[in-house]
């Protein structure tokens, strides 16, 4: 009869993503994982497989977080376009630039892993196309609204808006200060995202 586990999973997978998120994959250790997790080599194996299933079993349970997190940011937003617009301030939305700092996950590790793991790839892939989804059907929702330009693609639209989300991410980790970091991402979603006042003002100006 198997033993009951005598540790909080989720704990342990949270702090494990927080090693990985801060180190990188390479560069974590298995006595990392154990001190981090407070389990034992045999009991960390055991639980959660080597080191590449543990790092799997966390991206994608981060995946999963960023979907009920995009899901949530879009269903409680008054108008769609506040929810892409509240989306692409997400990473220069902590004052203290923590976050930016520490950048995304996801986006760490298909930087470093994508290219030598086909799974790891696979998967970034899997997540991309799904949040390019959601994005593209709050694009469809902010045109249908009024707020943007029925001319735009949205699925175009949206790769653009993950794209400046990831650009971003990358940029916080070298250390940009936030400011600079917050003004890019205003920059970004003026151009990516222009109210109607926008349009108006330029066709005004064009004549």
């Amino acid at each position: 009869m198997a033993r009951p586990r005598q540790f909080d999973e989720d704990a342990v997978l949270r702090a494990v993503r927080d090693q990985f998120c801060a180190s990188g994959y390479t560069a974590t250790s298995l006595q990392d994982l154990m001190r981090v997790s407070g389990l034992g080599k045999g009991s960390l194996y055991a639980a959660f497989g080597d080191k590449h299933e543990l790092f799997l079993r966390v991206l994608r349970q981060y995946v999963e977080s960023i979907d009920h997190t995009l899901h949530e940011l879009i269903d409680s937003a008054p108008r769609a376009i506040e929810a892409l617009r509240s989306f692409l301030m997400m990473p220069v939305g902590d004052p203290e630039g923590v976050a930016a700092r520490r950048g995304c996950l996801l986006a760490n590790s298909t930087t470093e892993l994508a290219a030598a793991d086909p799974v790891v790839a696979a998967e970034a892939r899997q997540a991309y196309e799904g949040m390019t989804t959601v994005l593209a059907g709050a694009v469809r929702a902010a045109q249908a609204q009024g707020d943007l330009s029925t001319s735009a693609d949205p699925v175009e639209t949206a790769r653009a808006l993950l794209a400046a989300h990831q650009g971003l991410t990358f940029m916080g980790r070298t250390g940009m200060d936030v400011e600079t970091l917050a003004a890019t991402a205003r920059s970004l979603a003026a151009q990516l995202l222009p109210t109607a006042a926008d349009r108006h003002g330029s066709r005004d100006q064009a004549h």
